[in-house]
């Protein structure tokens, strides 16, 4: 079976890491491990988020300003593509090593085309960066810079997040799975570029993971959409659910249940997967194996 696999941002480097290059790799370490046990028996499409990777290069980029010049958002989210694909790229063909499993991962530099009248353009809702404090939070926003309230009362910083479109390197993914390869791609929900003349130009944006997800899995005809994170099940007034109907988690979303930080943007990637045809599991990282067993996480119905 082919599946395509999406490791949150926050199980990449924890909620309460520093962010660190060791701390991350540690992560990524681990993650691989499980994606290794699950590309004995299938073919694997691996994607990633960034949020708290772009949202470092942010505070470095302002804290550098003006004395070194500032990078725009689509060249931050292409150098944390290229800083976490380095990163599991090589953890992942060592734990295939580990396995004895004869596969071979690459990183592919992915660009993702989004509609520059996009209306997310004008409404910052993609959270990114490390959790704040309130105190830190109030002191961006007399910064001028869009803050949102997230689960557990912690605040993070915001930018627009356009819906994704196209997979410019489609073929290039497409011939990697052909043969035998598996491709990491679209890190960070993809470098948002919109299209223009023969080619493409970046737009100051966060693509959403989840959303790249789910259009990797209908794009490539994935029989499975595994969104991996870092709680055991979906969540609804305190209840833990194994199976959740497609109409109860839209509706759930639509009345505000899951926060759109965390869990919303899943059920929303989730909802869409499951309307194509497409076998989804939201599940801890640790799980992996099990939630494709169907003996672990939240399955969409």
């Amino acid at each position: 079976m082919r599946i395509v696999v999406a490791l949150g941002g926050n199980a990449i480097q924890q909620r309460d890491d520093v962010g660190t290059a060791a701390e991350q790799r540690a992560s990524i370490r681990e993650a691989c491990d499980a994606l290794a046990n699950l590309a004995r028996e299938h073919e694997l499409i691996v994607t990633h988020g960034n949020g708290p990777q772009v949202g470092l290069l942010l505070a470095q980029n302002e804290a550098a300003a003006p004395r070194l010049p500032e990078m725009p958002l689509d060249v931050l989210v292409a150098e944390t593509q290229g800083m976490l694909g380095y990163m599991i790229q090589q953890e992942l063909n060592a734990a295939f090593v580990r396995a004895g499993v004869g596969r071979q991962a690459v990183s592919v530099t992915t660009q993702v085309v989004v509609d520059a009248s996009d209306p997310a353009f004008v409404r910052s809702s993609k959270p990114v960066g490390s959790f704040l404090s309130r105190a830190a939070a109030a002191e961006m926003r007399r910064a001028g810079i869009t803050i949102t309230e997230v689960s557990g009362g912690k605040w993070r910083r915001t930018v627009a997040s356009p819906t994704p479109i196209r997979i410019v390197e489609e073929g290039a993914i497409a011939a990697l799975v052909q043969a035998g390869a598996v491709p990491i791609v679209a890190g960070g929900g993809g470098i948002p570029v919109v299209a223009e003349g023969n080619g493409t130009r970046g737009v100051a944006a966060v693509i959403d993971k989840d959303r790249t997800a789910a259009l990797l899995a209908r794009t490539f005809r994935a029989g499975m959409l595994l969104i991996l994170t870092d709680v055991d099940a979906v969540e609804i007034d305190g209840r833990q659910y194994r199976e959740l109907g497609a109409d109860h988690a839209a509706l759930a979303l639509a009345n505000g249940v899951f926060p759109p930080g965390s869990m919303g943007p899943k059920i929303e990637a989730a909802v869409t997967a499951r309307q194509a045809g497409i076998r989804v599991v939201i599940a801890n990282l640790d799980k992996a194996s099990e939630a494709v067993a169907g003996e672990s996480g939240t399955e969409i119905t």
